[in-house]
């Protein structure tokens, strides 16, 4: 494909420019009949720039691949190429707009460098984490070369029909540490049961000193003369609900990503050892109304459309509607449940609706609230002030840290499990609090 450049000059014909025009009037001071070699040198470096574009060659091809997938906060590439002819590049360099979810502010930057294998042409990697989940695009890329002088430069322009599908992030369930555990714990690839705790009876086994007594069977010990202890199992198929608020508090970046795509990640990360457990899991999403509630999954083999749903919780730039969504979902839930909301606050008025909906929501279901430790209001509260603003800011931290507090205090006063941790150990202490709760049996 042949494409039409436009011939620009580059900077460093700009600063030469610059640095002619004193000369050309220090010349006209000094012998103003000699005013004629100010134009010639003017039109002398406008042929010069022409002459150094030309020389750049024509640009045949100009294209861009980028992978068809990618995780919201995971390395990505894409890679520019270019193919001229009758020419000597001196330096390219293209230039991208894409939506903002791929590269920040939508635009980016990719200098491409001659590959070693002759007839290769040019080719340049542009390495990017995606921000947001979602279908993001590159809309247009333009291709600028410059002559071997770089005084001149050519310019290309070109849509792009490329999309890359972002999802939520998988890497804590793909980790090593996370298969391991799996492979190893009282539930995962092997399929043990939880013995020793739970509500679900297993079998009797011989006393041995260690064991809770409470749990000696003493007729089947009288009819053998010998001690026997029951032995309880986890209850399995309990259902768990991940109810995510997709308002505008928690579509605020923490640490380069928003609340909702951490949160996200640790729903998706207990949710598969879940699923290993033998438990339904079920997504729920909302902001001023209900978006999401899927079916309940029951095989680990049906991960990928819980991964699918979880890719489609948007984000909403609006207050959440905690009343109207819980209350929807409690209607929809048959049977007792293991609620776990994801969520965070702002301001008084906001968490007490919320507190309300949580508590009417423990009147039959077992509530986890998992909320992101705000590092930011920390450091504030504890950061020695230098001056009277320093310390302004100081106190208010601190009287929000004490709103925040007091809220959390309130909703384990309901019975509600709260989880309150830096986004980085949210998803642990999340399948943490998960193998507490099936261990003692406290869904079923």
């Amino acid at each position: 494909m042949t494409l039409r450049p436009a011939l620009i000059p580059t900077a460093r014909a700009g600063w030469l420019v610059a640095g002619a025009a004193p000369v050309a009037l220090l010349i006209g001071a000094l012998a103003p009949g000699a005013w004629v070699i100010a134009p010639v040198i003017g039109l002398a470096l406008v042929l010069l720039v022409l002459l150094d574009a030309l020389l750049a060659g024509q640009v045949e091809d100009v294209s861009l691949t980028l992978p068809p997938d990618s995780e919201v906060g995971g390395d990505s590439w894409l890679n520019v190429s270019a193919q001229f002819r009758q020419g000597r590049p001196h330096q390219v360099e293209a230039a991208l707009a894409t939506d903002a979810r791929l590269l920040p502010g939508g635009r980016g930057t990719v200098p491409l460098a001659a590959t070693e294998q002759a007839g290769q042409g040019w080719r340049g990697t542009l390495h990017f984490a995606p921000n947001r989940r979602g279908t993001g695009a590159v809309e247009r890329l333009w291709l600028r070369w410059t002559g071997p002088l770089g005084l001149g430069a050519r310019q290309v322009s070109r849509g792009v029909a490329a999309q890359m599908r972002v999802w939520p992030n998988l890497a804590p369930v793909r980790s090593p540490a996370m298969q391991a555990f799996l492979k190893d714990a009282q539930v995962g690839l092997i399929a043990r049961r939880m013995r020793g705790e739970g509500t679900v009876f297993e079998a009797l086994a011989e006393y041995e000193p260690g064991m809770d007594r409470r749990r000696i069977d003493w007729k089947s010990s009288a009819r053998h003369a010998q001690l026997y202890a029951k032995e309880f199992e986890a209850e399995r198929n309990n259902q768990i609900v991940f109810a995510f608020d997709c308002g505008q508090a928690m579509c605020e970046p923490v640490d380069g990503l928003a609340r909702i795509d951490r949160a996200v990640t640790a729903a998706l990360t207990t949710a598969y050892v879940a699923l290993k457990a033998g438990d339904r899991i079920a997504l729920f999403g909302f902001a001023a109304r209900p978006e999401v509630f899927t079916p309940f999954v029951t095989d680990a083999r049906d991960f990928a459309r819980l991964q699918s749903a979880a890719a489609a919780l948007d984000y909403h730039a609006q207050e959440p509607n905690f009343t109207l969504a819980l209350a929807t979902l409690a209607g929809r839930l048959k049977r007792r449940s293991l609620v776990v909301v994801f969520s965070d606050f702002t301001d008084p008025t906001s968490a007490q609706l919320m507190i309300e909906s949580i508590g009417r929501l423990t009147a039959k279901h077992l509530v986890l609230f998992v909320t992101m430790a705000d590092a930011e209001l920390d450091g504030i509260a504890a950061q020695r002030p230098g001056d009277m603003q320093d310390l302004a800011m100081a106190a208010t931290a601190d009287a929000l840290l004490r709103q925040r507090a007091l809220v959390l205090s309130r909703l384990r006063a309901l019975g509600v499990d709260v989880i309150e941790a830096p986004h980085d150990r949210i998803g642990t202490r999340l399948i943490d609090a998960y193998l507490a709760i099936k261990r003692k049996g406290a869904i079923g």
